[in-house]
């Protein structure tokens, strides 16, 4: 019998534990794996004979985490995620995290809050245990507990993963609007911030290829002046983004005009809408 079967037997015969199917990896089992980067920190652990336990921060984004069996709909229902005291934890008090409900296919995914409150647990050698009175289709009680074991270097390395996090991802700056006053064209300090943010992403992710660059006015006043706002607006911004240190060749300066307007030009606050640059990233 291999380890994993014989660490799942003895649990179940367990005084408490009859009538639960009981996932977890062992001392010898608890992996904890790594993996780095400007746009991610991922931290995760095999559940011998369930599936993966995984930490993910993204780069702009809250934690998450989600518990991903390995077969289809495992569980099923609400499940109660607990933080247990673990094997050499003789009298720690347990305490409950959350009440988390089954997606389609079997799959967790924690609040950034509740996965936050499991590395807190996992940080003091507990084991966070996710109970559910479903089984597959048979109604047994399971428990996929999340080991402590090796932890703590891991948990070192995930803090200083997330000290060199991107403050934005790509989804966050692929596509932007900056707004402009009516008859301007120069950037205010939040335009400029935000620039700085796609300038620092462009120069981290190699993938980004273009960077498309299109002025905009409303449509008040003559039609040919509105043009040459445009046109000054995407000039602005282009200008910008290379004084950051974005190639030239990258940026492809284009002006519109009041030709595509987001909204109708038909109140002051739609007007605004359309005052803008618009800012498209293209990956490869």
């Amino acid at each position: 019998m291999n380890t994993p079967s014989l660490v799942l037997l003895l649990l179940l015969l367990m005084p408490g534990w009859a009538q639960a199917v009981v996932f977890r990896a062992s001392i010898d089992e608890s992996v904890w794996e790594m993996e780095t980067s400007r746009f991610f920190c991922r931290l995760s652990q095999q559940v011998p004979a369930f599936g993966q336990a995984l930490f993910e921060h993204e780069a702009g984004e809250s934690l998450r985490f989600v518990l991903r069996p390995t077969q289809q709909d495992q569980l099923a229902g609400e499940v109660l995620l607990m933080a247990r005291a673990s094997s050499w934890q003789p009298g720690v008090a347990p305490f409950n995290i959350a009440r988390v409900k089954v997606e389609e296919g079997g799959a967790l995914a924690l609040s950034s809050e509740a996965a936050n409150q499991m590395l807190v647990a996992l940080h003091r050698g507990m084991t966070p245990t996710f109970s559910s009175a479903h089984w597959f289709s048979s109604g047994e009680p399971v428990e996929v507990g999340i080991s402590a074991a090796n932890f703590q270097s891991a948990y070192d390395d995930y803090l200083g993963c997330l000290t060199t996090l991107l403050p934005v991802n790509y989804r966050q700056v692929a596509r932007t609007a900056v707004l402009f006053p009516s008859a301007t064209w120069r950037l205010s300090d939040a335009t400029r911030e935000r620039l700085d943010l796609i300038a620092l992403y462009v120069k981290t992710d190699d993938s980004v290829k273009s960077i498309y660059v299109d002025g905009h006015s409303d449509n008040y006043g003559r039609r040919l002046l509105n043009r040459d706002l445009s046109k000054q607006r995407a000039e602005e911004v282009s200008r910008y983004l290379r004084s950051q240190g974005i190639p030239e060749e990258m940026i492809i300066t284009r002006f519109h005009g009041e030709r595509y307007p987001v909204v109708p030009n038909s109140s002051a606050e739609n007007r605004a809408r359309n005052r803008r640059v618009a800012i498209r990233l293209e990956r490869d």
